[in-house]
């Protein structure tokens, strides 16, 4: 849609359908939205104080989720109208110092916050002329682009009942609607159930035992010779995006807990899902008798560190998230206080900024980690007294908050290291302690012993009874040095001297220096060790806790309610809870060998024991049907074509209705997996709906954002039981679950007389928790009067669908209500920036055992290689599921990259930001590579790989699109490496025509602009339609993909 001068839509561009806003008033003439934009200038002709914007009446605070960060965003309304968004300056990621809690809603109006472009420009994801409206069925073939709108009661019905509901299009086949897949109800059956399948994972129950005393019901299982694969239940599946704290427990209580089905798959896998896991098996404890806890995402303390190596991410583009980290890392560049080094294929802006810029190639992250890793131990640079401290009391002795294994004895069994070696093998202790070796004798260790300081030595090799034994460190050690510091400067392309110059200069600052890293390293199948690599550069110089080190991200308040002083608990809030039970579809967090499917090796398709929502492994296991067939999906923003590497492999699967009898959407568009669908029914937008947001993992401070409505929702009311609603992914959840007399919903959904008949009776219960603190005297206090007025009057402008204040208070009780009510008038509960710190350390702490090595993965199989993984760091070249080395197929190596304005999909409607600040994105090469290859700048070429060698994507409705872009010479990209940004290329989401009720809808070109590199990454041989993967994290491989240009 073409946009004037002045930012006013010209009328002539206005879809005309109903099905979408941009046919509704809402969008309809120059009174409408963008109408109003210009109120957001604060300037005026008189310069009298009259700005509109400053009223704190005309002000929702909520949370962003234009990226994952989810800024505190202040929302600033007009008539109506949502018209501008700045940072909330209660929130310190928005604001450092951020305002103090306590300030009255009144003197915060004229405070704002800083937030990112695209952030900003949430405005035209909300109020995007090809938002739904109303709930469309195909008309034609599956991707067709012929839809129907139809009553969502009629919809709900058909999916639910199933049938020949297609039968109008010559569609004979039965659907199986939902009633007959959520078929095992009885909540004790399902547990009695879901404990023996535990038993026969432990082979301490046979399946004829199991059938034995289950006879009565195993009509519910998908195949009782294997029951562990589940009930029918889990024939349903929902398939989910970008989502967040509240609406993930919302969904999963319908998912999991009232459909009774295992798969609830998040996109992680699709993200840097790797990187987390690492590091949570990195920080893991061990305590009874298990390895448990761990901490996803430390980061560097930006605002005191000295020292950072920046590892393939882009800190003031992308990451987690530029609005938090920009700010100290300018502030220590231009103070002095910090000295930069950025490894990476592509000069970054971050690059720009730095000391040096090392840039490696892609998939070599070990390799540079490992070297630096020989330089500190040859050199005796790393911190010999951390080390060496075994258990708690040790390193509270020495005034640290955290310790390591680098002394724990390992066994060396058959040639290859194994387990720890536990003291009650050398008769010193009990099998839940470890042994370290001192000044040649064996020495139990408990980690978590707390008065008996343990210490051990650092580089061990011995031997117990004939039982060869190495400290994890020594491992570490012998694999560093497998190689010489040429050697790896030839692996990384490197020199050897900028090799060394970081490793001294990282070693040279304490505690105050520290590595970051992210999709970089590990998005290519060597990703894990990768990253074990990285983690153990900052656990040699002891920085964890430190002020200037290793930080904890110091999260948010418990909003479920499982901590003392809470109001709602909402684990036990379930009755009727059905306990979800068997293998995923993507057999996440099951060993193979455990299960009754295991045959040898290979297996059919891979097994993730220490990862989950492994995103890419859901369609390909689809199509095989292993470990079993899905019968209904329901996808909700998320967009596997488009965002999975080679996600158009998977088309045959979603066109095919005998492996995907009924495909469900809910997207707030038709996007470029919702085309596929059956129906899709609207969703609401971040800035329509609630949920309870998280802590920025650079934050040091606690942080809980809430997500609230602060516009009337622009989808389609209806009635579910006498209750309005506007349509979404929540209302949608309702209407099943009251068709299907599903437990957890409905009049005592969380008790007797405790409804669950809207979103806000859920939310607001999150909400209150929140309120009510972490411990005794953490209570918020209550809004007085005039905050209270004044939440009334910032909400005048929503419909009653949306905003009932009647109805919001019957979700809590009375004493509740003013602590929400605070709440929710500064968009969520903020911890002062000046709580950081006590004295030198960091208030949240890590703590607890920091693991070089992971002995649960050292003893744990490829499922499909049979190969044992290894316990700690190593280089490892890239390499397919059955360890076969992918070699250089093409001329170039491909890497990605996203721009501060850009996000997967839904900026691609953003007109002041995408589309205004870089309309299309392109294909980056060097000069070096340029000349070579005869390419200028703004010359089209073709870019094909092994797995896409034409380099063409089908999109399965008679259309093709080649994987084609400009190109862009640049000095500041590695030679033999190639660039292509993400989130351009659309072919959906407004970006082509479409038809609905037989009225064509023009797409938008613009949208369609740039290149959209995923459907020619490289595929793994051995498995069908499924990308290269990183097997124990579980992430896709993004950057192992060698590709040629054709000049078109």
């Amino acid at each position: 849609m073409e946009s004037t001068p002045k930012g006013q839509l010209t009328r002539r561009d206005f879809i005309k359908s109903t099905a979408f806003i941009g046919g509704t008033s809402i969008l309809a003439t120059q009174a409408g939205v963008f109408g109003k934009i210009g109120i957001a200038h604060a300037e005026t002709e008189s310069g009298n104080e009259t700005y509109a914007l400053a009223n704190e009446e005309n002000i929702i605070y909520t949370c962003c989720l234009q990226c994952t960060v989810a800024c505190s965003i202040k929302a600033k309304i007009y008539e109506g109208t949502l018209v501008k968004i700045d940072g909330n300056p209660y929130s310190a990621t928005s604001m450092i110092p951020n305002l103090p809690y306590s300030l009255s809603p009144q003197d915060a109006t004229r405070i704002d916050g800083k937030v990112c472009p695209k952030g900003q420009a949430g405005i035209q994801h909300v109020y995007d002329p090809y938002r739904l409206r109303k709930v469309l069925k195909r008309s034609g073939a599956r991707g067709a682009g012929e839809w129907k709108v139809i009553p969502f009661e009629q919809a709900v019905d058909e999916i639910v009942n199933g049938g020949q509901i297609f039968k109008e299009l010559g569609e004979d086949q039965e659907v199986t609607g939902l009633k007959d897949i959520a078929v095992l109800k009885d909540a004790k059956v399902a547990k009695d159930m879901a404990t023996d399948v535990v038993e026969i994972r432990k082979k301490k129950m046979t399946v004829a035992q199991f059938q034995e005393k289950h006879q009565e019901n195993l009509d519910v299982l998908i195949d009782p010779d294997h029951p562990d694969l589940g009930p029918k239940n889990n024939q349903f599946l929902f398939q989910v995006g970008r989502i967040h704290n509240g609406r993930i427990e919302f969904t999963k209580r319908f998912v999991n807990n009232a459909m009774g089905s295992v798969n609830w798959i998040e996109k992680t896998s699709i993200c840097g899902q790797t990187s987390n896991k690492a590091w949570t098996r990195s920080t893991m404890d061990f305590k009874e008798g298990k390895w448990a806890g761990g901490v996803k995402a430390p980061r560097p303390d930006w605002a005191n560190i000295e020292f950072a190596l920046v590892v393939g991410t882009i800190s003031f583009e992308a990451n987690y998230g530029p609005v938090q980290m920009t700010e100290p890392i300018t502030d220590g560049l231009v103070s002095g206080r910090l000295k930069l080094a950025v490894a990476d294929p592509r000069f970054t802006k971050v690059a720009g900024k730095a000391w040096k810029w090392l840039p490696l190639k892609p998939g070599t992250d070990a390799a540079l980690g490992l070297a630096m890793v020989r330089w500190i131990l040859e050199n005796n640079r790393y911190d010999q007294k951390y080390l060496e401290n075994a258990n708690s009391a040790a390193a509270k002795a020495d005034g640290e908050t955290s310790w390591s294994d680098a002394s724990y004895l390992v066994k060396i069994v058959d040639g290859r290291p194994g387990k720890f070696l536990r003291a009650d093998e050398v008769g010193l202790g009990t099998k839940d302690q470890f042994v370290v070796y001192r000044s040649g004798n064996f020495i139990a260790a408990d980690p978590n012993d707390t008065v008996n300081p343990v210490e051990g030595d650092l580089l061990v090799e011995t031997v117990y009874q004939e039982i060869p034994l190495k400290t994890s460190l020594q491992l570490l050690r012998e694999e560093a040095f497998k190689r010489s510091l040429e050697e790896y400067a030839e692996i990384t392309g490197i020199k050897y001297e900028d090799i060394v110059g970081v490793a001294r200069e990282f070693t040279a600052h304490g505690k105050k220096a520290a590595v970051e890293f992210y999709r970089g390293p590990v998005k290519h199948t060597n990703g894990w060790y990768n990253c074990q690599a990285l983690i153990a550069l900052n656990y040699l110089i002891g920085n964890p806790d430190w002020k200037g080190g290793l930080t904890k991200p110091a999260g948010g308040w418990d909003f479920k309610g499982a901590k003392p002083n809470k109001p709602y608990d909402m684990s036990k809030l379930h009755p009727g809870k059905l306990s979800a039970f068997g293998v995923p579809i993507t057999r996440e967090t099951w060993q193979y060998e455990e299960s009754t499917l295991f045959a040898g090796y290979p297996a059919k398709r891979p097994w993730y024991p220490f990862s989950g929502n492994v995103a890419q492994e859901t369609w390909p296991s689809i199509a095989d049907g292993y470990p079993y067939p899905i019968k209904a999906v329901l996808l909700s923003s998320h967009t596997p074509m488009y965002s999975v590497p080679g996600g158009a492999h998977q088309l045959r699967t979603l066109l095919d209705p005998a492996k995907v009898p009924l495909l469900i959407a809910a997207d707030i568009v038709i996007g470029e997996t919702s085309m596929y669908a059956d129906y899709i029914f609207p969703d609401i937008t971040y800035l329509e709906r609630w949920t309870t947001g998280q802590g920025p993992n650079q934050l040091r401070v606690k942080a809980t954002s809430i997500r609230q409505p602060v516009i009337p929702a622009l989808t389609d009311t209806v009635e579910i039981e006498g209750e309005k609603l506007p349509l979404s992914l929540e209302t949608l959840m309702i209407a099943i679950a009251r068709k299907l007399n599903l437990p957890g919903f409905g009049d005592d959904a969380f008790g007797a007389g405790l409804p669950l008949k809207r979103p806000e009776d859920f939310y607001l219960k999150l909400v209150a928790n929140i309120a009510y603190g972490d411990k005794e005297g953490d209570t918020v206090p209550d809004a007085d009067d005039k905050e209270l007025e004044l939440f009334r009057k910032a909400r005048r402008h929503l419909s009653p669908a949306v905003y009932d204040e009647q109805a919001w208070q019957k979700a809590l009780k009375p004493t509740e209500w003013g602590k929400v009510v605070y709440v929710l008038n500064r968009g969520g509960r903020f911890e002062s920036i000046d709580k950081a710190y006590v004295g030198s350390q960091q208030r949240y702490l890590l703590g607890g055992l920091k693991r070089f090595y992971i002995e649960e993965v050292a003893v744990s199989r490829h499922a499909i290689s049979g190969k044992y993984f290894e316990g700690h760091a190593v280089y490892q070249e890239i390499q397919d599921s059955m360890g076969k080395k992918i070699e250089a197929e093409g001329d170039l190596k491909l890497i990605t990259h996203k721009e501060v304005f850009v996000t997967q999909s839904r900026t691609s409607g953003n007109y002041w930001s995408q589309v205004g600040l870089q309309s299309q994105n392109f294909v980056q090469i060097s000069r070096h590579d340029a000349e070579r290859l005869g390419l200028k700048n703004g010359d089209k070429v073709r870019v094909k790989s092994k797995s896409n060698p034409e380099g063409v994507q089908d999109l399965g409705n008679g259309q093709q699109r080649y994987v084609e872009g400009d190109i862009k010479v640049m000095e500041g990209i590695r030679p033999g490496v190639v660039a292509v940004s993400t989130g351009y290329g659309h072919w959906a989401y407004g970006s082509s025509d479409v038809v609905v009720d037989g009225m064509v809808i023009k797409g938008d070109p613009r949208r369609a602009k740039g290149i959209h590199i995923n459907p020619i990454l490289r595929l793994d041989d051995n498995l069908r339609g499924t990308p290269l993967s990183e097997p124990i994290g579980g992430s896709a491989s993004f950057y192992d993909t060698w590709v040629n240009l054709q000049k078109v």
